[in-house]
């Protein structure tokens, strides 16, 4: 063989080589980057007219999940171009009615449409027996199918029950819970409540996502959120809740503080198992996030004067980027 057939045999070799080693990056750059899609945005359980109640699409390497299911969920994912059918699994904070009213339509409409491969729902403590509930209210539609004598209905699916500080691997992508405070009790209880809410980190290819569901202060949740890429966090104006809940010739007078002896009830509830715009500042400030987008707001309608209010507030304690999310907005 010549020197120049010799050079260029090499040549070759190491082109074929770097070419090989070029291919797995070529891959990665070839994933579509993650989506949070806010579906409604709405908290409940009042419905409103202009935004849907509380729901959320994720989607990683181009593969669809649902955060949260309020009533609506399906009719949203079709708003935002996305298929029931293409969800792979459903992540459930808590389960109040507001989060999971849309879980019927999701597991029924696929059986309709005869949607292939597992549905699996995470969630807290509890989602079993939701699920085996709705399974069991969906019995009849289930046997009857197309109206075809034995060929009826069926779902496939799978429920993992979650607890606070667990770390689960989902088709590849690292998912973590943490227990908040969303059904704490009163001080002085000695009972514990009978409810469980999450809060959820997807740590994904491109970037961290913190989605904090219902919750008051925690420091668990700060730990979950910890220099996170994205923090999507609920809000309340809790004062304007209550005084929009007062008799009409009572709403321009100051709202009474909170009980301080005994605190029970609607007005406890709301203080201690929600975030306040004061609260949401201080929350990502303590966690160092890069970015907060605030979800399940209220009240509603909101004006631009009381918009800008709630993002001053927030930016008394967090300097990073601050949006109020709409409906379909894509983060």
């Amino acid at each position: 063989m010549s020197r120049r057939a010799v050079v260029v045999a090499i040549v070759g070799i190491v082109l074929g080589l770097t070419h090989v080693q070029e291919r797995p990056g070529a891959r990665q750059r070839s994933q579509p980057p993650s989506e949070f899609i806010t579906l409604g945005t709405a908290s409940g359980p009042n419905s409103e007219a202009t935004r849907a109640q509380p729901a959320n699409a994720l989607l990683v390497r181009g593969q669809l999940y649902l955060v949260d299911a309020g009533d609506g969920a399906v009719a949203q994912l079709a708003k935002a171009g996305l298929r029931v059918g293409a969800v792979r699994g459903v992540f459930l904070s808590h389960l109040h009615f507001d989060h999971t009213a849309g879980m019927l339509a999701v597991i029924g409409l696929r059986m309709q449409l005869e949607t292939r491969g597992t549905l699996r729902v995470y969630g807290p403590p509890g989602t079993k027996t939701f699920v085996n509930g709705l399974l069991a209210a969906s019995a009849p539609a289930m046997r009857a199918g197309y109206g075809i004598p034995g060929q009826g209905w069926s779902a496939d699916l799978e429920v993992v029950e979650l607890t606070g500080g667990s770390t689960t691997m989902v088709d590849g992508f690292k998912m973590t819970v943490s227990e908040n405070s969303h059904f704490s009790v009163p001080e002085g209880e000695t009972r514990r409540a009978e409810g469980v809410s999450l809060s959820y980190r997807f740590d994904l290819d491109d970037r961290s996502i913190v989605y904090t569901g219902d919750t008051g202060p925690s420091s668990a949740v700060i730990s979950l959120a910890r220099g996170a890429d994205l923090l999507v966090s609920e809000m309340i104006d809790v004062d304007a809740v209550l005084a929009s809940m007062r008799p009409a010739g009572a709403r321009g007078q100051t709202p009474a503080p909170a009980a301080a002896t005994t605190p029970t009830g609607f007005e406890w509830h709301m203080r201690a198992h929600h975030m306040t715009p004061l609260q949401v500042g201080e929350l990502a400030k303590a966690a160092a996030v890069k970015r907060v987008v605030i979800t399940h707001f209220a009240p509603n309608p909101m004006g631009p004067e009381q918009a800008r209010r709630y993002l001053d507030t927030i930016h008394e304690h967090f300097a990073g980027d601050v949006q109020l999310a709409t409906d379909l907005g894509r983060y």
